[in-house]
């Protein structure tokens, strides 16, 4: 798939993602979480939803999974919106049905505002200590046990506050590390392009990760106001696979290809960041239908 312009004379991006929410964090679903009221992720609809990526030509899902699952390695993990792990190997089988190829998602930042690593809790206050890393793996493991991805896992890696920039680069590095020795290679959100003067650290920590991981490791740019063809160009000509990752409508996701096309972007990955339950069906699906075949022009 890696080298489907080059060898098929194939014109569309090789990787057309999009990514599936078992869980997530992030303040708006923190806030449901901690009252309480997360409607468990919908297999139905899951299911409905990766039919829906294969009609529109996609062809990779990212599972973001969290303490979306039950894990059998860490059952403390486990939260009252946990599915259990079958659910997770249904969505899987269907994507292998349909030839998507999958990609688990766990996320690492670490920040007290996003919470994006707080569904490893309690462990996520060990701060990237070797107990914090050999725990970590162990649910890794779990995963591509699960899912044998076939090339990638996504370790999120946005908004971090926590870490300094040498922290979050080890962080980045010691992540690549691991899964290179699993046969993987490393996702991780590029901030770049967020513009508004409270993110200025995280466009930093994102420079500091181009200047210094390893080329291996895959920077997917989120730009929900457009395509900013300078950060995108910058990412590829450091020396790394660069994907995009646009807003949810028609404009912002042509655009995003267009500019991915033109740069040599690697693939493009779309995403709602709504829960997979049953009242947000119409809108899961309809985005996928409307915006999905863009994604091959």
């Amino acid at each position: 798939m890696a080298n489907e312009q080059e060898n098929t004379g194939e014109t569309r991006l090789p990787v057309r993602g999009y990514l599936l929410h078992i869980t997530h964090y992030d303040p708006r679903w923190n806030a449901i979480k901690d009252r309480d009221e997360e409607v468990p992720f919908d297999l139905a609809l899951g299911l409905d939803v990766v039919d829906a990526m294969a009609a529109a030509g996609l062809n990779l899902l990212v599972i973001d999974c969290a303490d979306g699952v039950q894990y059998a390695s860490h059952p403390e993990l486990t939260r009252p919106y946990s599915v259990p792990m079958d659910t997770l190997r249904k969505i899987v089988e269907r994507a292998q049905s349909h030839d998507i190829e999958v990609v688990p998602k766990l996320n690492f930042a670490q920040s007290g505002l996003h919470k994006h690593n707080h569904w490893f809790r309690p462990h996520n206050d060990l701060f990237d200590n070797d107990r914090y890393w050999e725990l970590a793996f162990e649910v890794i493991d779990e995963l591509i046990e699960v899912v044998q991805p076939p090339r990638f896992f996504h370790v999120g890696m946005d908004e971090d506050h926590w870490r300094t920039y040498d922290q979050y680069v080890a962080a980045i590095e010691r992540l690549h590390s691991g899964l290179a020795e699993r046969h993987l290679r490393t996702l991780i959100w590029n901030d770049s392009a967020c513009l508004w003067p409270q993110a200025a650290i995280h466009r930093e920590k994102s420079l500091a990760a181009e200047a210094r991981a390893p080329r291996e490791v895959v920077h997917i740019v989120w730009d929900y106001s457009g395509a900013d063809e300078a950060i995108l160009s910058r990412v590829k000509e450091a020396g790394f696979e660069v994907w995009g990752a646009p807003g949810h409508t028609a404009p912002l996701v042509a655009r995003m290809v267009e500019v991915l096309h033109s740069v040599g972007g690697g693939g493009v990955l779309l995403t709602r960041w709504a829960p997979c339950v049953e009242a947000n069906r119409a809108d899961l699906l309809e985005s996928l239908r409307v915006l999905g075949p863009l994604c091959s022009a």
